[in-house]
C-alpha cells in the first residue's frame, strides 16, 4: 500500500492567506527515507489544518473575498487528511506491536 499526499490546490484566496508562511521553507537538500517522508505527510496535514482554520477565521470575521464553499472545502481536505494520518498511525502502532511480541 503506497501513500501518497498530493500538494493542495490552492484558490486565490488560499494563496493570500498563506503567503506569509512562505518566508519558512525547508533546506534544499531532500532526504529520501522513512522519517523524511513521514515528517512531509504530518507537515502537509498540519498546513492544511491551518489553512481552513485562517479561512474559518475570515468568514467568521465576515471577509467578503472568503467563500463559505471554499471554507468548507478546506475544513473537509484537512478533515480527511487528519484521519489518514490517524489510520497510518494506527497502522504503525499495530505493526510495531506485532514485532514485539514476536518470539525470537
Amino acid at each position: 500500500m503506497e501513500l501518497r499526499i498530493s500538494p493542495m490546490v490552492q484558490t486565490p484566496a488560499m494563496a493570500r492567506l498563506s503567503a506569509a508562511n512562505r518566508g519558512t521553507s525547508g533546506s534544499s537538500v531532500q532526504d529520501s527515507g522513512f522519517a523524511s517522508t513521514l515528517k512531509g505527510a504530518l507537515s502537509a496535514v498540519s498546513a492544511t489544518q491551518d489553512q481552513a482554520q485562517a479561512l474559518q477565521r475570515e468568514v467568521q470575521l465576515e471577509n467578503p473575498n472568503i467563500s463559505i464553499e471554499e471554507t468548507m472545502v478546506a475544513m473537509q481536505k484537512a478533515q480527511l487528511g487528519f484521519q489518514a494520518t490517524l489510520h497510518v498511525r494506527n497502522r504503525m502502532v499495530q505493526a510495531y506491536t506485532d514485532i514485539m511480541n514476536m518470539q525470537v
